[in-house]
C-alpha cells in the first residue's frame, strides 16, 4: 500500500485568516507546528494501518512550510517551490490512494479562507464542471487512476469533496463562521479525529473511484478583474472569452490543463490594481 498525501494550509485545524498562513505575518509559525502535527497524525496512521510508503507534498504557498525535522521518521516529504505540477507533484500510477489534508472551499463559496489558487480567481471550469484546487487536483489523480480517498479541511472543503464523490471520507476539524472566522476544534482533539478518519479511508479504499477527467478538456477561468485576463491572455493558445474576465483553453489532456492553469494564475497575479 503507497498513499499520497498533499496537504495545504487553509483547511488546518484553528487556522482562520492570512496572520496564520503568510510567512510574513506574526501567527504563521504556530500555524506552520499545527500544519505538521496534523499531516502527522495522518501520516502515523497510515502507516499502522498497513501502509508501506507514504509520500507527503507540501502544497502552500512557496510549498515549504511543513517542518521535516519534526515529520514521521519513514515519510518522503516534496518540499520546495517551482514545482511542475504543484500542489499534485509526484502524484502517479504508483499509488493505491491519495488524501489532501488542510484543503479549503473553491473561490466565491462559503468557506474558511475559499479561494482556487490565488485571490484573483472568481471561478475555474473543466468543461462544464465547476471546481477549485481540491477539484483540479482530483482529476489530475484520476487521470494516473487513483482515487482521492480522504479529504481533510473546513466544512466547506467537506462539502465539495462529496459533492465530486459521494463514497469520499472527509474530516471536518473547523465550521465556517464568515470566510475569517470558525468555530474549530483543538489540535489535539483534530487529531483524534485525523486519525480515525484515515483508517477509515484505507479500509474504504476500494469502494472509491478515481475522479476521471475529460479527454481533451476546455479550461475557464474567470478572473476578478480584465487586468488578470489580459496577462493570463499572454499564454499562448488562449483566449478571452468576449465582453467577460473568462479566458479559456482549450488542453489535449488534464496534465496540461493544470500547468496552463498554473501559468495563466501566475501571470494574472501581476496586476496589481482592479
Amino acid at each position: 500500500m503507497k498513499i499520497y498525501i498533499s496537504v495545504d494550509m487553509e483547511g488546518i485545524t484553528g487556522l482562520v485568516d492570512h496572520t496564520h498562513v503568510d510567512s510574513s505575518k506574526l501567527n504563521y509559525e504556530r500555524g506552520r507546528k499545527i500544519m505538521t502535527q496534523e499531516a502527522n497524525y495522518v501520516i502515523t496512521k497510515a502507516f499502522e494501518t498497513g501502509c508501506e510508503e507514504v509520500i507527503v507534498n507540501d502544497s502552500h504557498s512557496k510549498m515549504n512550510n511543513l517542518l521535516i525535522e519534526d515529520l514521521h521518521p519513514e515519510t518522503q516529504l516534496i518540499t520546495g517551490d517551482v514545482k511542475p505540477f504543484s500542489m499534485v507533484q509526484g502524484l502517479n500510477d504508483s499509488f493505491n490512494g491519495a488524501m489532501f489534508v488542510g484543503y479549503h472551499a473553491r473561490a466565491s463559496m462559503s468557506g474558511v479562507m475559499s479561494h482556487s489558487m490565488i485571490f484573483g480567481v472568481r471561478h475555474m471550469w473543466i468543461n462544464d464542471v465547476q471546481i477549485g484546487e481540491l477539484g483540479f487536483n482530483a482529476y489530475v489523480a484520476g487521470y494516473f487512476g487513483v482515487p482521492v480517498i480522504m479529504v481533510a479541511g473546513d466544512d466547506g472543503a467537506a462539502r465539495e469533496a462529496e459533492a465530486l464523490n459521494p463514497n469520499i471520507t472527509t474530516a471536518v476539524v473547523k465550521e465556517s463562521i464568515s470566510r475569517s472566522a470558525a468555530i474549530s476544534l483543538t489540535p489535539l482533539k483534530a487529531g483524534e479525529l485525523l486519525a480515525k478518519k484515515t483508517e477509515e479511508a484505507i479500509q474504504n479504499i476500494d469502494n472509491v473511484k478515481p475522479l476521471t477527467p475529460p479527454k481533451n478538456p476546455i479550461l475557464r477561468i474567470e478572473f476578478a478583474n480584465y487586468g488578470q485576463a489580459e496577462w493570463a491572455n499572454l499564454m499562448p493558445g488562449t483566449e478571452i472569452e468576449v465582453g467577460t474576465t473568462i479566458v479559456r483553453f482549450q488542453a489535449k489532456d488534464i496534465l496540461e490543463a493544470y500547468q496552463a492553469m498554473l501559468v495563466m494564475t501566475e501571470l494574472a497575479m501581476r496586476t496589481t490594481f482592479s
